[in-house]
């Protein structure tokens, strides 16, 4: 079980905790609003399973059916934790609407708030974790599943805002309103997870400046060769397939331009963790004067 792995499975776990601290803070108060957070905590820990799962699908090695691996499992997750967020914001959207037709009192509103509170800093704390690691181990599922934790802490802070109005003012209307202003924002961040995973679905290419450290890479090591030229990219998971054209003198031999395409991909997997390259020799000839020139 690799790091990634373990990630989410503390995350499940964690999640797990939290969801039951939430519980227990609608319990003492009965808030419509509390509930509502309690109900998306349950989608917490069911999007941290989801990405386990994807995980231990895509660390398994290419074979023969799937040559280049399994990385692209981890976008399917991210997709499948996104429509698990709209999931629960529509859920709390109609608890929500209930609630203005039927305001309710709350009891021990300032013990809840205590207890969902504790739940809510426990959760941002490990969302900012998770979040710091799915980007430096290239991993969309951790990068969603910090996403989807981050989007139940706004949750979390719209509750707590107000359950504390209503127990200030009285105004039991507030609850509900706020429990459903905040699902909203949950329905934007579920989109936007899904949009990005969907991109790296179609083989998005990888960022600009990752693209500009790759060419960089190849002017620096690639002496002995003339250019290269239609240099390529594209995301898959924790792996980032790179391929392009490597141009040498006519004259060269095969050992020779071997060995410069060894060097290059050598530099390129040193700095560009996860980096797959494949690299296509021609002739002098097929130069086109406007690749990546080698110095």
């Amino acid at each position: 079980m690799d790091r990634t792995q373990k990630a989410a499975l503390a995350s499940a776990a964690i999640g797990a905790g939290v969801t039951g601290l939430k519980f227990t803070a609608w319990w003492l108060t009965g808030s419509l609003a509390l509930y509502s957070d309690a109900l998306e905590s349950i989608i917490n820990v069911v999007a941290a399973i989801f990405a386990f799962a994807a995980l231990r699908i895509a660390a398994q090695p290419a074979d023969a059916e799937h040559p280049y691996g399994h990385h692209k499992a981890e976008f399917f997750s991210a997709v499948v934790e996104g429509a698990l967020i709209i999931v629960a914001a529509l859920l709390i959207l109609r608890e929500a609407f209930e609630g203005v037709l039927a305001p309710q009192p709350l009891d021990a509103p300032l013990l809840g708030v205590a207890v969902n509170a504790l739940a809510t800093a426990i959760n941002l704390a490990w969302a900012s974790f998770l979040l710091r690691r799915g980007r430096a181990w290239s991993s969309p599922a951790l990068v969603a599943d910090a996403r989807h934790v981050i989007a139940d802490v706004v949750t979390s802070g719209g509750v707590l805002l107000g359950v504390a109005l209503v127990a200030a003012t009285g105004v039991l209307i507030l609850d509900p309103i706020i429990a459903g202003l905040v699902a909203l924002n949950i329905v934007w961040s579920g989109w936007v997870m899904v949009r990005d995973s969907v991109s790296g679905l179609m083989d998005k290419a990888a960022p600009p400046e990752m693209a500009g450290r790759i060419r960089a890479l190849i002017s620096d090591h690639g002496a002995g060769a003339l250019e290269a030229h239609d240099v390529r990219t594209r995301h898959a998971g924790q792996a980032t397939f790179i391929d392009f054209h490597l141009v040498v003198p006519g004259e060269m031999t095969v050992k020779e331009s071997h060995d410069i395409c060894d060097r290059l991909e050598a530099a390129i997997e040193g700095e560009i963790q996860g980096a797959v390259v494949v690299i296509h020799v021609e002739p002098g000839e097929h130069a086109k004067q406007r690749g990546v020139p080698v110095v």
